[in-house]
C-alpha cells in the first residue's frame, strides 16, 4: 500500500504546532523524535487522525510519534524539507530536550544513561543465577532434596552457572564505571580501571564486611595505614551502586580539569596516573565509605517502611510504578534493587515491578477482544506480548493511556498482585526479564506464592477491562475517553 509521506508530513508538522515550534527532528527505527519549544500546543487529536501513526508520547523532553520501520524515514525526509531543517541525530535531540528538564528528571536521566547499556549484562546474570538457585533448591522439585542433591552429576553444571552469573555482580562496579564515565565525558577505559580497584582481591569482600566490622568469628576490618597519618578500610564494593557511581562522577571531573591544564606532549602520562591516583584514593578513604552508608541507610529505610505498613506500601507501589514509567524515573529502581540485594540478599522492589508489567499486558489483552478494527487487534495483541516479557510502553502509549479505563484497570490489578507476594515476603535474589518468565530469578522457595500474584496480575486486569468494555463501551473504546 503506497502512502503520500509529503501529505502525512505536512499534517504532522501541523498538528505538533508548525514550523515555529519545532526545533529539532530525528528518528530511530520506527519514530519520530521531535524537539518541540512548547509541547502543549501540540494538537492530540489531530495527530490521531493521520494515516501511519501508531501513537504518540512526550518522554525526557522530547516528543515521540510512532509510525513504524520504513515508513518513518520517508515520513522524516519529507518532514525536514517541509521545515527546512537540518538533520539532527537522536542524541542531539536527547540533548535538546534534556535542558527542558527539571533538577529532578536530569536526575532521573543521569540513572537511566548509566544503567541502560549494562542491563543485558545484569538480566543476563540475574537469569542464569535463577537457574542456578532452581538447581539448588531443596524441596522444589523433590522432597527434602534438591535436583543437584539428587542427581550430583549436575554440579559441574551448576558450578559453571554459578561463575557465569556471578560475573556481571561481582565486576558489577566495572560495568557501572564503565557506563558512568561514557555519561559524564570521561574515559570509559579509566572509569573500569577504577570499577576494578573497588573489587581488587586485595580488598576485604563487601559481602563478608559486615561480619568483620562486628568482629563475628574473630574477623576483623583490615586497614590501609598511609604513612602513619590515617587508615583507610581494605574494603570492596562488590554488588555496590552508589560508591561507583559517586567515584566515577569524581574521576570525570578530575579528568576533564586536567586534560585542557596540561600540554599535550605529557598528557598520556600524567592525565591517566593523577586522575587514578586522586579519585582512586578519595573512592577508597571518603567516597565508598560514605556512599555504602548511604546505600545502607536507603536499603534500611525501604525495608523500614514495607516491614511497617506491608499491606499499604505494596499497593502504593504497585498502582505508582506505571505511572513512574511514564516520567521515566523507573529507571532509578534499577539501583535501588541492586543495593538490596547487596544488603540483604534479596529485593522485594523487583517482582512487584514484574507484576506491574504483567498487569498492563493482560489490559491491553483484553482489549485485543473489544477491539473493533483490524488495526486495534493488531496494536493491542502485540503490544501485550511485548509487556508480557517486560517492555510496557507499547501497550501504555498505544492502548491503555489511548482508551484510559484499562490503564486504571492495569493499576488497580498490579496493587492487588503486589499485596498479594509482598504479604509472603517474596523476594528476588536477581534482576531478570520483568513480565511472565520473572519467576526464574524469584528466591526458589517463594516462586509458588510469586505464581499467585502473576495469576492475580493476569486475571485482575483483564476482568476489569473486559467488565468496563461491555458496560461502558463508548467510554473505553471511543478514543474521544481521552
Amino acid at each position: 500500500m503506497s502512502h503520500d509521506y509529503h501529505s502525512i508530513a505536512a499534517r504532522i508538522l501541523a498538528a505538533v504546532g508548525g514550523r515555529d515550534n519545532l526545533q529539532q527532528a530525528a528518528h530511530c527505527i520506527t519514530r519520530l523524535r521531535l524537539s518541540l519549544k512548547d509541547d502543549s500546543r501540540v494538537d492530540l487529536e489531530a495527530l490521531r487522525q493521520v494515516d501511519l501513526i501508531k501513537g504518540q508520547f512526550s518522554h525526557g523532553g522530547v516528543f515521540q510519534i510512532v509510525i513504524g520501520s520504513g515508513d518513518v524515514d520517508r515520513v522524516y525526509q519529507s518532514l525536514i524539507e517541509l521545515a527546512a531543517l537540518q538533520h539532527a541525530t537522536v542524541a542531539e535531540v536527547k540533548a535538546s530536550g534534556d535542558q527542558k528538564q527539571g533538577r529532578l528528571q536530569q536526575l532521573v536521566k543521569v540513572f537511566s544513561d548509566v544503567f541502560m547499556p549494562i542491563l543485558p549484562a545484569i538480566i543476563v546474570a540475574g537469569l542464569l543465577m535463577g537457574l542456578n538457585n532452581l538447581l539448588g533448591a531443596k524441596g522444589m522439585f523433590i522432597e527434602g532434596k534438591s535436583l543437584l542433591d539428587a542427581y550430583p552429576g549436575l554440579s559441574g553444571v551448576w558450578g559453571l552457572l554459578n561463575m557465569m552469573a556471578n560475573t556481571s555482580f561481582v565486576f558489577l562496579p566495572a560495568l557501572v564505571g564503565w557506563s558512568a564515565a561514557k555519561r559524564f565525558g570521561g574515559s570509559e577505559v579509566l572509569g573500569i580501571v577504577l570499577g576494578l580497584l573497588l573489587v581488587h582481591p586485595d580488598l576485604l569482600n563487601a559481602w563478608n564486611y559486615g561480619q568483620a566490622a562486628a568482629g563475628l568469628g574473630g574477623a576483623s576490618v583490615p586497614y590501609f595505614d598511609v604513612l602513619g597519618w590515617f587508615r583507610v578500610e581494605k574494603v570492596g564494593y562488590q554488588g555496590q551502586i552508589l560508591p561507583i557511581l559517586a567515584a566515577t562522577w569524581v574521576m570525570c571531573r578530575v579528568e576533564l580539569w586536567l586534560r585542557p591544564r596540561v600540554p599535550n606532549a605529557i598528557q598520556l602520562l600524567v592525565v591517566p596516573i593523577v586522575t587514578i591516583v586522586v579519585s582512586g584514593a578519595l573512592a577508597l578513604a571518603v567516597i565508598g565509605p560514605v556512599a555504602r552508608h548511604l546505600g545502607i541507610a536507603i536499603t534500611d529505610g525501604l525495608v523500614y517502611v514495607f516491614n511497617l505498613a506491608p499491606l499499604l506500601g505494596a499497593m502504593l507501589f504497585g498502582a505508582l510504578y506505571a505511572p513512574l514509567v511514564l516520567t521515566g524515573m523507573h529507571h532509578m529502581f534499577i539501583a535501588v534493587d541492586l543495593q538490596l540485594i547487596a544488603n540483604q540478599g534479596g529485593t522485594f522492589i523487583w517482582p512487584m515491578i514484574a507484576l506491574s508489567n504483567i498487569a498492563q499486558g493482560s489490559a491491553a489483552l483484553a482489549m485485543f477482544w473489544q477491539a473493533r478494527t483490524a488495526n486495534e487487534k493488531n496494536m493491542a495483541s502485540t503490544s501485550a506480548v511485548s509487556a508480557f516479557f517486560g517492555i510496557t510502553e507499547p501497550a501504555m502509549f498505544g492502548v491503555n493511556l489511548r482508551y484510559k479505563l484499562p490503564f486504571y484497570a492495569a493499576l488497580a490489578g498490579s496493587a492487588l498482585a503486589a499485596a498479594t507476594i509482598t504479604l509472603s515476603h517474596v523476594r528476588a535474589s536477581a534482576i531478570g526479564v520483568g513480565g511472565l518468565p520473572a519467576f526464574i530469578s524469584i528466591i526458589p522457595q517463594q516462586i509458588p506464592m510469586f505464581l499467585v500474584g502473576t495469576v492475580v496480575a493476569l486475571v485482575a486486569p483483564f476482568a476489569l477491562t473486559w467488565a468496563l468494555a461491555r458496560r461502558q463501551p463508548q467510554a473505553v473504546l471511543s478514543e474521544k475517553a481521552l
